[in-house]
């Protein structure tokens, strides 16, 4: 008994040390590279992750700094416990306003362990989040305008989430992307309550839309895509009312091979053991699944198969 209560306090007092080298670490490496900022071509030149899944924190310090916004109104939809996403580092660091949503259980309790949400202004709301009340959640919390930075993440509907919302919602968006359905395609998962990308599909590569669905659906909102990490699963815009402001090589919509080209090998076999699938072994995996083509019938499903 007596052994496990130091071993929670153990942890606490590391985590808390490593949690706070961490953001120093992140200070200096943001003071120092923002003198370099205005050269900067492509968004992947500033990764950085502090908090973030992976270079997301450096790339969007580059773009509020490039747009001028210091203490930002942010969004963020699937975030986990909030140890790990991508607008954590804005809060420690800022101070700032948010509003941050995830349907995990004990939702406040999990974020309360990894921020002190006393330092900002920070809402939370334990819900699952779809079409029918992404808007009422926004409305209802105050985040229905005057976002500078909007973030999604919800391994699902995010294709039908983000149609519902309006053009210019935010100065800053930051997509997750399904880099299995390749560059060409222009399709997204449909529109079913309490999606689940385990229950969908064994493997969990059936989930959210493709790179050219989100960016042609961007653009209908007036978005601008400049880019995306170098694991090819987030993918950045920016609003056409600001985009004069960043100084970057725009990518060519016509050809986003290199923005699909991902790596990343989180398949899983009938048994939920990773089995590491790679190229179009992936795709070929999850060929007999149900999907939407949005170039057709947005409410007609066809499998994937019929599209390769």
């Amino acid at each position: 008994m007596l052994k496990s209560f130091f071993n929670r306090i153990l942890k606490k007092i590391l985590k808390k040390y490593l949690d706070n080298k961490v953001l120093s670490l992140a200070y200096t490496h943001f003071l120092t590279g923002r003198s370099y900022y205005k050269n900067i071509k492509k968004i992947v030149d500033v990764e950085y992750k502090a908090f973030s899944q992976n270079g997301e924190d450096g790339i969007i310090d580059y773009l509020l700094y490039s747009l001028e916004i210091e203490k930002p109104n942010f969004v963020e939809i699937g975030v986990g416990d909030y140890s790990e996403c991508n607008t954590r580092l804005l809060f420690d660091r800022t101070a700032c306003k948010g509003l941050i949503v995830d349907c995990i259980n004990d939702f406040e309790k999990k974020v309360m362990k990894n921020v002190k949400t006393w330092k900002g202004d920070l809402t939370i709301v334990e819900s699952i989040v779809s079409s029918k009340n992404i808007l009422d959640i926004l409305n209802q919390k105050g985040f229905d305008k005057n976002v500078d930075l909007f973030s999604l993440d919800i391994d699902g509907v995010d294709y039908w989430l983000l149609k519902k919302l309006p053009n210019n919602f935010s100065k800053i968006v930051v997509l997750e992307y399904n880099s299995v359905f390749g560059p060409k395609l222009e399709v997204t998962v449909p529109n079913l309550d309490n999606f689940n990308r385990s229950d969908y599909h064994y493997s969990h590569l059936c989930f959210g839309a493709s790179l050219k669905a989100f960016i042609n659906l961007m653009l209908k909102k007036n978005f601008i895509f400049v880019g995306t990490n170098l694991s090819s699963c987030n993918a950045f815009f920016v609003s056409k009312d600001y985009i004069n402001k960043v100084n970057l090589d725009l990518p060519n919509n016509e050809d986003i091979s290199k923005y699909t080209n991902s790596f990343i090998r989180e398949s899983r076999a009938k048994n939920g053991v990773l089995n590491y699938l790679s190229g179009n072994e992936r795709i070929n995996e999850i060929k007999n699944c149900e999907i939407i083509n949005l170039k057709e019938d947005q409410t007609k499903r066809i499998k994937l198969k019929d599209l390769l």
